[in-house]
């Protein structure tokens, strides 16, 4: 096999990081940012939902676009883009302002967050992107390990609009590194020559099948990342320092798992199946953390074994997806950002209403249906 693109890999882990920064780090100074814009609780909380609409938006644009002009403007501008926004966000007044920039940022995220996927599996063999891809999506869960705890220690210090400017200075960085990373173009760069790309031609029927699956692997993940620290605090009693290492442990979980995952979808023949097999194991694993807590012990080690589990799955996914054709590769993989947002809305959304109706009992059949209809779709022929 050709070596992998070891500098493109590192460069899209570190972009990745940045963009999930740019909103994940938002979480601990909520109260300060409602107490700061005289708003409230709630309403600074949707922002995230803001931010992952227009990251969805853009990244079906991006990845047309990208298939049709090339990669390489997107993964260059895409960066400064989300740099501009998040100072824009440090420097606004008032809520509203605020609501428009981290809108703009979600938007230049999205630029070049699905792209990098499709750059990456235009450098690598089919054997090969499994590995790739996962280590890209490690920037995802190395926010929750580095970037959530590093913004709240820089923070204490300069509150939450200098940590806005620091989250500013990696995306610029990030497109440094992407820059550098994509002066040798790879094949045709995304853009020019094969069939012309469309979004009606990548809308096959296994292709929507795979964004179905990912759809319900993402409400999965994101019931636990989005309550999990809640979850414990409801179950255990713990602080909001109490987390902290909990937390922690999740996030490893999540970091071993994808490497895991990019691992066994090169190695084994049948991605498809892979993703199922795991679904069906994150179902059982959703089924104890949220049904047995007996100790807290018990339940970090649930919770680590459900990180880690349900991570296996995402780099099987990817893989598979990548194996569409080269002119609508990045509008598919665009099209998979799309579907993690809707993804994650669902679990934020539906998650509320199940906490409401029974407690966070029902989280685990709710996360196990979801995993099992995954499975379903995965493993029917």
């Amino acid at each position: 096999m050709p070596p992998m693109p070891w500098a493109l890999l590192a460069a899209g882990c570190f972009a990745m990081f940045a963009a999930s920064s740019s909103g994940t780090t938002r979480a601990p100074f909520l109260l300060d940012m409602a107490r700061d814009l005289a708003s409230s609780l709630p309403m600074v909380a949707n922002l995230m939902a803001a931010t992952s609409i227009s990251w969805g938006v853009a990244s079906i644009l991006a990845g047309a676009g990208s298939d049709r002009w090339g990669r390489r403007p997107f993964l260059v501008l895409g960066p400064p883009g989300l740099a501009l926004s998040l100072v824009g966000v440090a420097m606004a007044e008032g809520y509203w302002a605020v609501a428009l920039w981290v809108t703009l940022g979600g938007f230049c995220a999205g630029g070049f967050t699905g792209v990098i996927m499709a750059e990456a599996s235009a450098r690598t063999v089919d054997r090969q992107r499994g590995r790739a891809l996962g280590w890209i999506m490690a920037g995802q869960s190395v926010t929750l390990l580095v970037g959530v705890p590093m913004a709240a220690w820089i923070g204490a210090h300069v509150g939450w609009r200098g940590v806005h400017v620091a989250t500013a200075g990696l995306a610029l960085l990030a497109g440094l590194l992407l820059f550098l990373a994509t002066l040798r173009p790879a094949g045709d760069g995304g853009g020019g020559g094969g069939a012309r790309p469309s979004l009606a031609g990548a809308m096959s029927g296994p292709v929507l099948r795979l964004l179905s699956m990912g759809v319900a692997e993402r409400v999965c993940y994101g019931l636990t990342a989005v309550y999990y620290a809640t979850f414990l605090q409801a179950t255990h009693g713990l602080s909001a320092a109490g987390v902290a290492l909990p937390l922690l442990v999740f996030a490893l979980g999540h970091i071993l798992g994808t490497v895991i995952g990019g691992q066994l979808a090169d190695r084994l023949p049948d991605r498809r199946r892979t993703f199922g097999v795991t679904l069906v194991l994150s179902a059982a694993a959703a089924l104890l953390l949220f049904g047995w807590t007996p100790s807290l012990p018990v339940t970090v080690a649930a919770g680590f074994a459900y990180a880690l589990v349900i991570a296996v799955a995402r780099p099987c996914l990817m893989a598979a997806l990548a194996e569409v054709p080269e002119h609508v590769r990045g509008t598919v993989l665009g099209l998979n950002v799309t579907s993690a947002s809707v993804g994650w809305l669902a679990a934020a959304a539906l998650g509320g209403a199940v906490v409401g109706a029974f407690g966070f009992a029902g989280f685990g059949p709710f996360a196990a249906g979801f995993a099992l209809l995954g499975a379903v779709l995965a493993l029917r022929r």
